[in-house]
């Protein structure tokens, strides 16, 4: 058969989603071609002739570029079967479905994709344990096209993988929950370290690790980025790791310094522990100032991320957040989408088991639920925070445009500031 993967967006990244779906379907003898939208224009012309188009929507953002592009492909190919697959395929089900989608497939999809090219019926959430192979990643182009590593004042080409799927922790807020409810699966390590090589033979000097939390299997982990140190000792990484297990791992953190960890993005969402505690995200603001301090005395860089509106959030509680960032000298650490990001509550989300969240209406185009915070000023310093984050300039200038909005007053930058070693990050402004 004549398969179609697209890939609308995935942080910049090259999609792995997909090539793992093409290296399964190409496995099972069919002709498969990709495209990623984020890199390459898209005609009606581009849909023709496929048997089947399988849209990859492993995030928010994927998903509301996909739609448009779903209604094309149908009329385009009316004769093509059209399916979604990924995280938030099973969240938006019944939208997609009417803009189309005859299948959808989230969790651990490959296999379910290889059976419905087969004619087989698939589920929407399949967590079944699945023997992993590589991905194949030939289709596209080099990682020249994708977000780089910044760092020093220099860039470096970037790679990405997953060591895990799924999720063993069920934070309120995260879609991942609403698929893997608790569970996740372990990618064999002889697998990542496949997909490591031929991106390290495409160029890459640094991997991005793209698990929703590298420490979910904390030995598995450590083994991955052990390996990978010892076959490619110049080849950095990065990972994203929960604030709870950085604290309670601590005694692994050396080993992430040694095998070239240059930063460990971390989920903090709030300074207010009453928010944490609704959004059950299992650790205090005092851990996070305890990390931070283990952190530095390892020498490692940590990126932490924060949803800065929340309904609980007043103009008060976003001034304590900037007052945090500057106190613990984490202003260059942080994006600037960080500081205007406003809590999201997809269609399932477990929030809604909350009492206090005044929702007004379920917005599909969107893919959210629309709610007010009580006080209309902060409603409306998160656009105005919005609209500041999306200007250029650097980590400071936008740290600075934050604290006049929330103070009222402009904010004098400390003379260790500009004398601060350069932070690493990838290039890709954007976050979900």
């Amino acid at each position: 058969m004549q398969i179609l993967l697209v890939s609308t967006y995935e942080l910049g990244r090259q999609p792995f989603g997909v090539a793992s779906a093409a290296a399964w379907l190409t496995r099972a003898g069919h002709q498969v071609q990709t495209i990623d939208t984020s890199r390459e224009p898209v005609s009606p012309d581009w849909f023709g002739g496929f048997g089947l188009i399988a849209f990859h929507l492993p995030m928010h953002t994927a998903t509301r570029l996909a739609a448009p592009l779903i209604e094309q492909a149908r009329q385009g190919n009316p004769e093509a079967r059209l399916c979604c697959f990924g995280l938030y395929a099973p969240l938006n089900e019944n939208y997609l479905c009417r803009l189309g989608a005859q299948s959808i497939v989230g969790g651990e999809f490959e296999a379910q994709l290889v059976g419905l090219a087969a004619g087989d019926p698939v589920i929407p959430i399949s967590l079944e344990r699945l023997d992993f192979i590589a991905p194949d990643r030939r289709s596209f182009g080099g990682l020249d096209r994708y977000a780089k590593l910044q760092i020093g004042g220099e860039q470096k080409l970037a790679g990405y993988t997953e060591a895990s799927r799924g999720c063993k922790h069920r934070c309120r807020h995260c879609p991942v929950v609403n698929v893997y409810d608790g569970h996740f699966r372990v990618v064999p390590l002889e697998v990542v370290l496949a997909d490591i090589r031929q991106q390290v033979e495409a160029g890459a000097e640094h991997i991005t690790f793209g698990d929703p939390d590298f420490w979910n299997g904390p030995t598995h982990a450590m083994r991955i980025v052990e390996s990978l140190h010892r076959e490619f000792p110049r080849v950095t990484y990065d990972a994203t790791i929960k604030v709870e297990h950085l604290r309670k791992h601590a005694g692994l953190l050396p080993g992430l310094q040694r095998t070239g960890c240059i930063f460990v993005t971390s989920a903090m969402e709030s300074i207010d522990d009453a928010v944490l505690a609704r959004l059950e995200k299992g650790h205090t603001l005092e851990d996070f100032r305890w990390v931070v301090g283990e952190f530095r005395s390892h020498g490692l860089v940590l990126s932490p991320t924060f949803i800065a509106f929340t309904p609980w959030t007043n103009r008060q509680g976003y001034r304590d957040l900037l007052a945090t960032i500057e106190e613990l000298n984490l202003i260059e650490n942080v994006s600037p989408v960080q500081l205007a990001l406003r809590l999201l509550i997809p269609a399932a989300s477990r929030l809604l088991e909350l009492t206090d969240i005044p929702i007004t209406d379920f917005d599909e185009g969107a893919l959210l639920w629309r709610w007010r915070h009580a006080d209309p000023q902060v409603d409306a310093l998160a656009a105005q925070a919005m609209k500041s984050a999306a200007l250029p300039g650097s980590r400071g200038e936008h740290f600075s445009r934050f604290w006049h909005l929330a103070e009222g007053a402009p904010w004098h930058t400390p003379l260790d500031l500009l004398a601060r070693a350069s932070i690493p990050y990838l290039d890709e402004p954007w976050y979900c």
